[in-house]
């Protein structure tokens, strides 16, 4: 499955669709991009007069690019063939999170999340996961997990 078939895949659309791209992905981790557009609406409250990313918006961000994605890869890699991939791969149901949070990401803000996996079995995946700005420091890592259930199209 290659990294477009994988964005096409994922079950969200903008706004709430935190995935630009797919910078690389195996069967032990992924890496993506995303540019938080000034114009999200969360930033017109949080904070006022000083918008500040919402820690669950960048954990759902590491959990789309970190978790999702790499659940779609490894369903659609778990005995499918080919022409299976596209119309079997995976939905990922986030199931536990545990993120600190080390620096604040601000409005036009580009980060790239890395997530390796610990283990995908029994269906469950479970990933260590950091986000690092522009600048290449960490703004916040931790654990993510989640279920894979099959999806079937059509």
């Amino acid at each position: 499955m290659n990294k477009d078939t994988i964005l096409a895949q994922l079950p969200y659309s903008r706004p709430f669709l935190f995935v630009d791209e797919i910078l690389e992905i195996d069967e032990n981790k992924v890496s993506g991009t995303y540019t938080f557009d000034p114009s999200l609406d969360f930033y017109k409250g949080h904070f006022k007069d000083n918008p500040v990313t919402p820690g669950v918006i960048l954990t759902e961000t590491m959990a789309q690019i970190g978790l999702v994605c790499l659940g779609i890869y490894l369903s659609a890699g778990s005995g499918a063939t080919e022409d299976e991939d596209e119309t079997m791969a995976g939905h990922v149901m986030l199931t536990s999170t545990a993120i600190d949070f080390l620096k604040p990401v601000f409005p036009g803000e580009k980060v790239t999340v890395h997530a390796e996996k610990v283990y995908f079995r029994f269906k469950k995946l479970n990933c260590s996961v950091q986000m690092l700005n522009a600048s290449g420091e960490v703004v916040c890592k931790g654990t993510i997990a989640g279920m894979v259930t099959k999806r079937m199209n059509g």
